[in-house]
């Protein structure tokens, strides 16, 4: 579900992250994941980069593992 109804600037995103899904990733990383790779999708407007709450909570389903009764049920989870 989009709670969101405008793309957001980075600091923006790094806020929505943590209060919607309590995973911090700062200003800074957003940016690094920018350059090397890893991050949630965005797109630019000339200079600036916005996100969609819908990327968002997509790349957070990527990087999260299954819920789990123990750590060796995660042997084979690999984030992508």
């Amino acid at each position: 579900m989009n709670t969101q109804s405008r793309p957001m600037n980075r600091r923006e995103a790094s806020e929505y992250l943590f209060e919607r899904h309590g995973i911090r990733r700062t200003y800074a990383t957003l940016c690094k994941l920018a350059v090397v790779g890893g991050g949630p999708l965005f797109r630019k407007a000339n200079r600036v980069p916005l996100y969609d709450a819908t990327d968002l909570d997509q790349w957070v389903a990527e990087i999260t593992s299954p819920t789990v009764h123990s750590t060796s049920e995660l042997r084979d989870f690999r984030p992508s």
